[in-house]
């Protein structure tokens, strides 16, 4: 079953939200302010994605700012980046889908279209 991770009151989750219902497109949705991911599956994403674990920080997050991320990242270690994005959801980029074939980071509705959509003629 595909994974929706999103937090509802993310204007950019609820468009993506709005997009997966129109196609039909089905998925389990899964609030990730109260059930983030941990570091074993985000390291699975990663690894699926084929994107570097910089792109599933929130980098427009307050949280992000607050705790300066953006000058702490590149001298932090892979295990110490996941053990921070587990640390809160908030931090996570979002929204994710997740299949047993792709990874979506953030929503990209072009991106979504071309992977999602494709199969479905």
């Amino acid at each position: 079953m595909n994974t929706f991770l999103c937090y509802d009151r993310c204007t950019t989750c609820q468009k993506a939200e709005s997009w997966l219902k129109e196609h039909e497109i089905p998925y389990k949705k899964r609030p990730i302010k109260e059930d983030n991911p941990d570091a074993a599956e985000l390291q699975a994403w990663v690894a699926r994605s084929g994107l570097p674990l910089r792109r599933f920080f929130n980098t427009s997050g307050l949280l992000y700012r607050q705790l300066g991320l953006k000058d702490k990242l590149s001298a932090m270690s892979e295990a110490e980046m996941l053990s921070t994005l587990e640390a809160d959801g908030m931090l996570v980029k979002r929204p994710l889908f997740i299949s047993d074939e792709v990874v979506l980071v953030g929503f990209h509705q072009d991106e979504w279209a071309h992977v999602l959509l494709s199969d479905k003629a």
